[in-house]
């Protein structure tokens, strides 16, 4: 019977109930003595009590049971998840992953938990200060288990396959060139529909937030409206052989068994929710006389540091759009930087790099770190004649750019087998134009 339905809006206060059960939620107050249809009242926080209003995030659970009602947890080994940063000597080459393996199913039968990879990161999740960059690649859908992460938010960036996602709050299907957010603490189950991949960016210590816009105005980049919350939906399901919900807690993995199912949230309100967007839905700005402007225009999501304009990570495409810029190399320009910039590939060629970079793989290049445009590109784009152009029809790239200088796991730089050795030779070929007589 049920319909995917989503309510609009980033960061607003929704109400939601399951139609089955109208009248759900309680009027006028969080907690009643009894709740409608004999609920329990959960809270879930997102934020400090006393954080100021603009910053405070939760929402309020009407469920059949409450979430407490589960055995001990238990160490569970499963997975390539780490947060151990000095497990391997660090790397400051440029690095490039061909595309990540999909294991075959049945011989080799993976769900999003198990498909989870750590492939670089910072920081630590006890003292809420860092990110993680992670692949998961899988095959089989999550079956009466469910994960949730204590230690942040995850980021989900489908590259292959749909995922149809349920979560406390209601479900969400989210397809290639679709973004997800399943913020700390909410409990949520990944169903696929054959091979599937994609990467995350998980941050401890802060939510994602759209970015300011300051002189562009009022509108622009990823709109608010745009994002999208699901609908309340509930299951009443015991599950007698149990049901496992798995807790990220400290980088580890935990697992406690229960016997209903925890979807069991009938009605719900507030602001601390899941959602998607549509990467399509981007408003592109863009430099429209001469030079190439900074990657920071194409800013969707921020996750920001204490520090003005200083993000703990960034979510950034680079989208269909026109260049119009006259006399300009209009590629990225070559650059160092004191930031951290992670690129995957959902689709299509990545303008700077027409070969070797694919969807499925990735890029790091790490904290000053020089890196540009391959000798290819280089010499086409200086000799192009400036037109309007369409830049980046068909293609989808992403960048994960943080302040931390990030440390790849020894599954990312070893294990995985994906590391593309000869990533560097894509520069050799370029040669110097110098001319001292140049006037």
């Amino acid at each position: 019977w049920f319909i995917l339905q989503y309510m609009s809006g980033f960061g607003n206060e929704h109400a939601s109930e399951d139609p089955r059960c109208p009248g759900a939620l309680p009027e006028g107050q969080n907690n009643p003595q009894v709740c409608p249809y004999g609920l329990y009242a959960e809270q879930l926080s997102g934020s400090a009590f006393t954080c100021p209003r603009a910053t405070n995030r939760r929402s309020w659970l009407y469920r059949i049971l409450p979430s407490v009602c589960h055995k001990p947890f238990k160490p569970l080994e499963e997975g390539h998840l780490t947060h151990d940063w000095d497990e391997i000597e660090p790397d400051p080459n440029q690095l490039r992953w061909k595309p990540f393996e999909i294991p075959k199913a049945p011989q080799n039968k993976m769900d999003f938990v198990s498909g989870l990879h750590t492939l670089c990161g910072a920081g630590e999740p006890r003292g809420r200060n860092g990110i993680a960059v992670h692949i998961f690649v899988c095959n089989t859908s999550m079956t009466d288990r469910c994960l949730y992460n204590s230690d942040g938010d995850f980021l989900i960036v489908p590259q292959q396959g749909k995922l149809l996602i349920t979560t406390e709050f209601g479900k969400m299907l989210v397809e290639p060139n679709e973004i997800c957010v399943i913020q700390q603490g909410m409990r949520f189950s990944v169903e696929v529909f054959g091979e599937s991949r994609g990467y995350i960016l998980e941050v401890y210590g802060a939510h994602f937030e759209l970015p300011d816009l300051g002189p562009i105005g009022a509108n622009g980049l990823a709109n608010p409206r745009d994002f999208l919350v699901p609908v309340a939906w509930y299951e009443d399901c015991q599950v007698p052989g149990g049901y496992t919900v798995i807790s990220k807690y400290q980088g580890k993995l935990f697992a406690a068994q229960q016997d209903y199912s925890p979807y069991n949230v009938v009605a719900w309100h507030g602001n601390y929710t899941p959602y998607k967007y549509h990467l399509e839905k981007f408003m592109v700005i863009n430099a429209v006389a001469f030079d190439h402007a900074d990657p920071s225009i194409f800013t969707v999501l921020t996750a920001k540091t204490t520090r003005a304009g200083v993000a703990l990570a960034d979510f950034v495409i680079f989208p269909p759009r026109w260049g119009v810029a006259n006399n300009t190399f209009r590629p990225p320009y070559y650059h160092r930087n004191c930031m951290s910039e992670f690129m995957g590939l959902i689709k299509g060629h990545y303008e700077a790099k027409e070969e070797g970079f694919q969807p499925g793989g990735g890029s790091l290049h790490s904290m000053m770190t020089p890196h540009g445009p391959d000798a290819d590109c280089f010499e086409k784009a200086s000799k192009a004649k400036l037109e309007p152009e369409r830049v980046a029809d068909g293609t989808m790239a992403f960048m994960f750019e943080s302040s931390l200088s990030l440390a790849v796991t020894k599954w990312g730089l070893q294990t995985s087998n994906r590391l593309d050795k000869n990533y560097y030779k894509c520069w050799e070929p370029l040669k110097s134009h110098f001319n001292p007589k140049y006037k």
